[in-house]
């Protein structure tokens, strides 16, 4: 008996291999996508690019570097995207196993009583009707992988276990841009609140010169008003400058994933701009820009669920035995109480309410918007660093010309100044223009300054850096 059992099993065997052979699941290839273009007016000749700079090389501002450190030890997305890893991690795991068979250990006991009315025995035959059966055995399940079920399982699972470490390279890189935009936005306020108070400075000995001349007939009174309305209009932007670092400061400690308070810092003068910005092919932004990796993971996902979806048309092969030891007493638990039990079957959906013809086409839509989702991310990748590109090249162009404003500025101030107090070919209103501009042509050049920097880092950040 038991080698025809091991026959029949034999025999389900070889015909879940045989079958296997005839995968209904497709294999997995990268989508084809259209890089040319993608950078606006840019020809790339070399592969060289600044993602490949460690972020360490890119900042030359110890300070900086120091709390881009703190921010990847500390930040709470971060920590929150490593353990959406371990999550994935732990799904693949048991997407491996699955292709194991199931084993348990069962003991049980049951009492039964039958009825002694409905048992069809002739009159004055005794039958015990009250049983005990006690039972302590093993149970087993396996599920052959003829058409890829569990394969393409596995793969989904690894592919999504590959996105979460994509998403985990991507929060990195927004994370050091996000610490040094906010950092050099600071010491932008810094120096935007230093001109100002210098300016305020001035502006109050101005009014004193303006009080002077007055009393020398020189000027009227509605000059000394002016030029004390000049004091106060500069005077009025320090508070909000203050409260701008302020906030800065909180948003900075945020970042870092500590409680709010003042933040370590050098000075805009100091900062130091990389020379070489090479962007390199656009074709490299398929493997250094984590969110298009991540996107093409989710189609990887998306690929392999509508591969699992047709696998549910085709029918599955399961082999469950159990065995033990089964008594009616306990006394005789070891005695010629050993039993098992080998069952192999094979089922064939037919109806099925058509549950699976609605997730093979919901797994074939999603995986359509998947691939479109992995070819928008590209395109937005582009986008970034054309513009990031642009915004470089803007705010250099527009410092050398700022330079040459204030320069022509600085010395209308003083003309003016100097013509107010020996001559009456000008008035305080020409005075008044001149220094009002000047203030202005020197908080943005600041703003220029920042916008340089901070080209450079959303530029790195566009072309994947920061996570190698």
């Amino acid at each position: 008996m038991t080698h025809k059992y091991n026959k029949q099993v034999l025999g389900l065997l070889v015909a879940a291999s045989l079958f296997s052979a005839c995968s209904v699941t497709k294999t997995y290839k990268s989508p084809e996508v259209k890089t040319d273009g993608l950078y606006r007016d840019q020809v790339a000749a070399d592969s060289v690019t600044l993602a490949d700079m460690p972020w360490q090389s890119l900042f030359a501002d110890e300070k900086l570097k120091a709390l881009i450190q703190k921010g990847l030890d500390q930040n709470v997305d971060l920590k929150n995207a490593i353990q959406n890893i371990a999550q994935a991690q732990a799904t693949l795991k048991q997407s491996k196993l699955a292709y194991l068979p199931t084993l348990s250990a069962n003991a049980d006991y049951t009492r039964t009583k039958s009825s002694l009315a409905a048992l069809n025995f002739p009159a004055g035959i005794n039958i015990n009707t009250l049983t005990n059966t006690y039972r302590l055995y093993l149970s087993t399940s396996w599920e052959a992988d003829i058409w890829g079920k569990l394969s393409s399982s596995k793969r989904a699972a690894l592919a999504s276990y590959l996105g979460t470490d994509a998403a985990r390279k991507a929060v990195q890189t927004q994370l050091i841009a996000d610490i040094s935009n906010n950092y050099f936005t600071l010491i932008s306020l810094d120096k935007q609140l230093t001109i100002t108070e210098e300016t305020l400075k001035n502006r109050r000995s101005s009014v004193e010169t303006i009080k002077e001349l007055k009393e020398g007939a020189v000027v009227t009174g509605a000059a000394v008003v002016q030029s004390e309305a000049n004091l106060y209009a500069a005077e009025v932007t320090i508070p909000d400058l203050k409260q701008s670092i302020r906030e800065t400061e909180n948003a900075l400690s945020i970042l870092l994933a500590q409680a709010p308070g003042p933040i370590d810092r050098n000075t805009l003068d100091s900062q130091v701009v990389p020379v070489n910005l090479s962007v390199g092919l656009p074709s490299q932004l398929l493997h250094n820009r984590p969110d298009v990796e991540q996107a093409e993971f989710a189609f990887r996902n998306s690929f392999e669920n509508t591969n699992l979806a047709r696998t549910y048309f085709y029918p599955s092969l399961t082999l469950t035995a159990n065995g033990g030891l089964s008594t009616l007493q306990l006394k005789n638990f070891f005695d010629q109480s050993i039993f098992y039990s080998l069952v192999g079957g094979l089922t064939q959906p037919i109806f099925n309410q058509g549950v699976n013809k609605a997730r093979l086409t919901t797994a074939q839509s999603q995986q359509i918007q998947a691939m479109n989702t992995y070819q928008q991310t590209l395109l937005v990748a582009g986008q970034e660093v054309s513009n990031s590109l642009f915004d470089y090249q803007s705010a250099v162009a527009k410092q050398a010309s700022r330079a040459k404003q204030i320069a022509a500025l600085i010395k209308a101030v003083d003309y003016t100044q100097e013509l107010l107090r020996f001559s009456s070919a000008t008035n305080y209103t020409d005075v008044l223009t001149s220094e009002q501009s000047l203030l202005a042509a020197q908080l943005s050049a600041v703003s220029d300054q920042q916008q340089k920097l901070q080209a450079v880092v959303n530029l790195y950040r566009a072309l994947g850096g920061g996570w190698k």
